[in-house]
């Protein structure tokens, strides 16, 4: 009689095939050790201490899933999964005819609780949070990099991009490659609206969207059309991204701090404030991470109809949810109040350079001509790559891959916060590619605390960098680029700099 397994970790029992249980000669694998439920989780296991202890080393080629599942009695799933989580820890890899090799170990486990990283260096001051910072930043070295809003750049889907590259240069006519439209290629202006009322709610037309080098240039532009309006005042969520705040200073426009609450912005302070516009991320606010209610919803409309408030809606990892139903973007139910950003950047990858701007019928001529003055268009072969990538659904099918590595990062992250740091309070887990954890008063300055952990090799945003008021400290932690097994690392070491913290900032923090 055969025992079956599928990906899902249920058992059946057929007539045929080998005895349960009778295992592999392979690591001598036996299912019959392995729980009831959970068997991807189980092989995982075996293959990963199998990797720890030396039984399989760099350069070893692992069985085709389909004789190993064969051999073991369960589904060809469950061996694919499995091989799967290595290749997303960075263990193993697919070499074509060879099949699946291993190409590094993981080390050797830690003991139980907070283990210092090897000979941590002395803490120096983290760059002041001016316009180089997160240049600076990413030029530091760091063994754990989980600096917020990086994507997993391994996972870019680099065949699917061949393919509709190649279909793109066969397929499209010379005259495409000329200088076209400043709003964009039409092709890729036809796909993002398909791609919004799909994914985000929004209708619009290919007319409305203005193809960009990512949100950075899509606030320049917004900046240079709204400053002859003599609308020079931009109200901003506090805490809120440092970055934005950033690119629309040097603009010359001004920012205008709104605090944030669990349920998002605090729309009765927006108000009171007499800002003309917000620059908001109602979806997953960055970086706490919460979803604007529906209240507050109802009272920014109000705001937007009756004040005639703008709302600039920063749409930056919206698709990237794992424990919540969507949120509908602003701009689908306020399409002349609201500027709509999104981009590639979280989904692909930030080197692409693309994104897209909706704006309100008023602002679209000037933007249009902001973007015409700026560089003649964005370039059009990645538009043409993207465009085919999205109508094809080669774009949604890696979203969905995404989704789930990502969910497995972020559980994996959790885990440790709460086995290493339980005091600490996580924020925003439910989205996005980062949390948010924030200390007791007694953790001290996070900014401290962040050159801290960088000394031990852990590359974190403090929170206090985005913040314009004083508040609880804490940090800003992301996770989609970094495999489960290094997340609980990073953690750990974490956790051991918490033992000690800096009590203040160093001078010029």
């Amino acid at each position: 009689m055969e025992r079956s397994i599928d990906g899902a970790g249920n058992r059946s029992e057929t007539p045929t095939g080998p005895p349960p249980g009778s295992g592999t000669d392979f690591l001598q694998l036996d299912p019959a050790q392995a729980p009831r439920h959970g068997l991807a989780d189980w092989l995982t296991d075996q293959l990963r201490s199998a990797l720890v202890d030396g039984r399989l080393r760099p350069g070893t080629t692992l069985p085709a899933t389909r004789t190993l599942a064969a051999e073991l009695g369960v589904s060809r799933g469950v061996v694919t999964e499995a091989y799967r989580r290595l290749a997303e820890d960075g263990h193993v890899a697919g070499a074509g005819r060879r099949g699946t090799v291993v190409v590094a170990v993981p080390p050797r486990a830690a003991a139980p609780g907070p283990v210092p990283a090897a000979s941590p260096r002395s803490p120096a001051p983290l760059p002041a949070p001016d316009q180089e910072v997160f240049d600076a930043l990413r030029a530091a070295p760091a063994t754990w990099d989980l600096t917020p809003g990086t994507p997993d750049l391994g996972a870019f889907p680099r065949a699917a991009w061949l393919r509709a590259e190649r279909a793109a240069l066969d397929g499209d006519p010379a005259a495409a490659l000329g200088y076209g439209d400043p709003r964009g290629a039409p092709e890729l202006r036809q796909a993002v609206t398909a791609w919004l009322a799909r994914t985000r709610g929004i209708r619009a037309a290919p007319d409305e969207v203005l193809i960009v080098s990512g949100a950075a240039q899509a606030l320049g532009l917004l900046a240079q059309a709204l400053l002859p309006t003599g609308l020079r005042t931009l109200a901003v969520e506090d805490p809120g991204s440092l970055g934005s705040r950033q690119a629309v200073r040097h603009w010359g426009m001004e920012t205008l701090p709104v605090p944030v609450d669990e349920d998002g912005i605090l729309v009765r302070e927006l108000c009171a404030s007499g800002a003309p516009a917000a620059m908001l991320t109602p979806a997953h606010q960055f970086p706490m991470g919460v979803v604007l209610a529906g209240a507050r919803r109802r009272e920014l409309r109000r705001w937007a109809e009756s004040d005639g408030g703008l709302i600039v809606e920063d749409d930056y990892d919206a698709e990237h949810r794992y424990d919540r139903p969507p949120t509908p973007a602003l701009r689908a139910m306020l399409p002349e109040h609201v500027v709509y950003l999104g981009s590639a950047s979280k989904l692909l990858a930030p080197g692409l350079r693309i994104g897209w701007l909706l704006a309100p019928r008023r602002l679209r001529e000037p933007l249009i001509e902001a973007k015409r003055y700026a560089d003649l268009g964005s370039p059009v072969l990645p538009q043409l790559v993207l465009a085919r990538l999205m109508t094809s659904g080669a774009l949604e099918r890696h979203w969905r891959q995404l989704r789930s590595r990502h969910r497995r990062r972020r559980d994996a992250m959790v885990d440790a916060l709460g086995a290493r740091l339980p005091d600490a309070r996580v924020h925003g887990a439910a989205a996005g590619l980062h949390l948010t954890v924030t200390f007791p008063d007694t953790a001290g300055d996070d900014v401290a605390l962040a050159a801290a952990a960088l000394a031990r090799g852990v590359k974190v945003h403090p929170l206090g960098w985005h913040r314009c008021r004083p508040g609880t400290p804490g940090l800003v932690l992301g996770y989609a680029a970094t495999p489960p097994t290094r997340l609980t690392e990073a953690v750990t070491t974490l956790a051991h700099t918490l033992t000690a913290p800096p009590r203040s900032s160093p001078p010029g923090a």
